[in-house]
């Protein structure tokens, strides 16, 4: 396992919130594709609909940045700069990744996914309303955290 191979069984990917060339959720993307080509995925998934969204706004193919993943971050980004069919400028990347930032479920069945969640890890808390906010709760009980 090379350094840029995260276990997902042991830890889990990085914030949503972590940013790489301005962009939110690159890095646990990143993460989970490694895991994922590494098979130390765990219960952690490859292009998610929350990785589609980055993946829609960027313009890239799953399967192609899957190829490029295992280099370093900066490559990554350098290689995704390059072959990106949406370019953006970076106050279009910052709005977007704030936008991301506070994204909550905009419908019922999103709504109780996201509540069911919310009950099964931290039902006494009471700050978590966007889908980066259940995703760290999440992260945080799977790994042993009290809620």
């Amino acid at each position: 396992m090379s350094l840029h191979t995260p276990d997902l069984t042991k830890f889990p990917p990085r914030s949503p919130h972590t940013r790489l060339g301005g962009y939110v959720m690159l890095p646990r993307m990143l993460d989970k594709c490694r895991a994922t080509i590494a098979g130390t995925n765990g219960e952690y998934h490859y292009n998610c609909p929350l990785d589609q969204h980055l993946l829609t706004f960027l313009g890239i193919d799953p399967e192609a940045l899957k190829k490029v993943a295992t280099k370093s971050d900066t490559e990554v980004l350098a290689w995704i700069n390059a072959n990106a069919k949406n370019k953006h400028t970076m106050p279009e990347i910052i709005a977007w990744s704030r936008w991301q930032e506070g994204r909550a479920p905009d419908n019922v069945d999103g709504r109780e996914f996201l509540n069911g969640l919310h009950k099964a890890g931290a039902p006494l808390r009471e700050d978590i309303s966007t889908w980066f906010e259940v995703l760290e709760m999440d992260d945080f009980v799977s790994y042993g955290g009290k809620a």
